[in-house]
């Protein structure tokens, strides 16, 4: 089994401070790891080392022929390539996934738009689109400063669901971390309640 766990957050965690998307991913992949003591792993870091966001000069590289690439186009594919060579790999896939004014991170949409590549992670058929990333379970650590789960103004897991499914990836395993801002005994809740998901995920998934 190969784990990959992706850092999204716009801001680091060390030393018991900081995202607590990546805090939290940290403990589930830990667990993880603790079950599974032979599965390999992956850390994609995208909070200290963002990846670049998809623009006209990307587009342009990637609609050109590979034999046909100048160095700077083949070397900006290439770091789309790493990513899907990742994710293509994974078995388990671990995303942090804080809110920002209502949707993913920079970061995560970033690394989204890397791994969306017709014909690589996904192709149009006479039957509609088939998702090529499949037979993936993928684990979302949702973090928010409010409460948004199962309401209107949670636009964030409607698009994972959307866009991973798209790519081929249906079994999500949502774990929530919500009301973070709104001050210290809600914070203690929330990470609370997110670790008890964690731990239920975990026994289910040794107990499978």
């Amino acid at each position: 089994m190969n784990i990959l766990q992706v850092n999204a957050s716009a801001r680091p965690y060390a030393n018991g401070a900081g995202s607590f998307s990546t805090r939290l991913a940290d403990e589930l992949v830990r667990g993880l790891r603790a079950a599974t003591p032979e599965a390999g792993f992956t850390l994609r870091d995208l909070t200290h080392a963002p990846h670049p966001a998809l623009d006209e000069a990307t587009l342009q590289a990637l609609f050109t022929p590979a034999e046909a690439r100048t160095p700077e186009q083949a070397a900006r594919v290439a770091l789309d390539d790493a990513l899907i060579a990742e994710i293509q790999a994974a078995d388990v896939v671990v995303l942090g996934v804080p809110m920002y004014n209502f949707g993913v991170s920079t970061q995560l949409k970033n690394w989204i738009d890397a791994i969306s590549r017709a014909r690589t992670t996904f192709r149009y058929t006479e039957h509609g689109p088939e998702g090529l990333l499949t037979g993936k379970t993928v684990y979302l650590v949702l973090t928010r400063g409010g409460i948004h789960r199962d309401r209107p103004s949670d636009t964030v897991v409607p698009y994972l669901k959307t866009v991973l499914g798209f790519l081929g990836m249906t079994d999500l395993r949502f774990i929530y971390a919500e009301g973070l801002g709104l001050g210290p005994e809600a914070e203690a809740r929330g990470v609370a309640e997110a670790q008890a998901q964690i731990a239920q995920l975990l026994h289910d998934t040794e107990t499978v």
